[in-house]
């Protein structure tokens, strides 16, 4: 039955596109509870890991987990039942509001749901069934997850960022996207420039341009892309940024922080689907 459904979905372009959708959506709830409970995960394990150092006690109690508890309202603490967690359904069922409490819900959680099932459904109308299909998606959810929580914490987890890396390196091993070769070059030289450009800037002006987060996603880049591409994806991050950034200081007539990984993440994926033709476009 599992072959006949592959070749179903092989054989019908637009069936595939139509599950690939509902597939992002599904996948794109979960993403929202990994951009949700991983930063207070990741804080809880280093609070708990300095007291450990200082031989000091630890009583706090532990966050929820990513996979075990169930899903909650942040303002009453109500747990969701089933049909409260259907993607994108149940949030315009309830009309954004909490079942228990009736606060409203924040819109992002429809809209990761939404952007994830998509760009899942773009990614199956590019690629087709295959290969290249499931690596792309793999890096397009790690990408949003990291794109929001760099967003809420300016921060990039070496869990996602070293993950991705590795990941990307293994497949390369199939040759998906770029060759093994490729992609070891492509790491070192996307943390290595990135990582020289950060101390010449802080050389010149004494200040931290990025965090080390952004020499490891560009390094996951290069390990998914190669080296050449990587002049594709810094443009098209530096583009992107500097837009919202003068957008930003138009609306709040000042300067505000600006996390790079979303405008990375942003770059790397335009890239994935058509760095060639910009590529050749760019250095013919």
């Amino acid at each position: 039955m599992f072959s006949n459904t592959v070749q179903a979905l092989a054989e019908h372009p637009i069936l595939f596109v139509a599950v690939a959708v509902v597939l992002g959506l599904v996948v794109g709830s979960f993403l929202n509870v990994v951009i949700y409970r991983l930063p207070p995960i990741l804080h809880y394990g280093w609070q708990k890991d300095c007291a450990e150092l200082n031989d000091q006690p630890f009583k706090q109690k532990p966050p929820p987990s990513i996979a075990f508890d169930r899903s909650y309202c942040p303002h009453c603490k109500n747990k969701l039942s089933a049909w409260q967690n259907i993607p994108v359904f149940s949030y315009l069922f309830l009309r954004g509001k909490c079942s228990a409490c009736r606060k409203p819900i924040a819109i992002r959680y429809p809209l990761v749901e939404t952007l994830t099932g998509l760009l899942t459904g773009f990614l199956a109308y590019h690629f087709g069934w295959g290969l290249p299909f499931v690596a792309a998606c793999v890096l397009l959810f790690f990408l949003l997850v990291i794109t929001f929580i760099d967003l809420d914490t300016f921060l990039i987890p070496d869990q996602l960022s070293l993950s991705l890396l590795w990941i990307g390196l293994f497949f390369s091993l199939f040759e998906v996207f770029v060759t093994p070769q490729q992609a070891i070059i492509g790491a070192l030289v996307g943390y290595l420039s990135l990582w020289l450009l950060f101390h010449v800037f802080k050389l010149l002006t004494g200040k931290e341009g990025m965090g080390y987060g952004d020499f490891k996603l560009l390094a996951a880049a290069g390990a998914w892309l190669g080296f050449e591409m990587l002049i594709i994806v810094l443009i098209l991050a530096s583009v992107s940024g500097l837009v919202i950034a003068l957008l930003q200081r138009i609306a709040q007539q000042g300067e505000a922080k600006i996390p790079f990984g979303p405008y990375l993440s942003i770059g790397i994926f335009l890239s994935l689907l058509f760095g060639d033709t910009l590529l050749n476009w760019y250095l013919p």
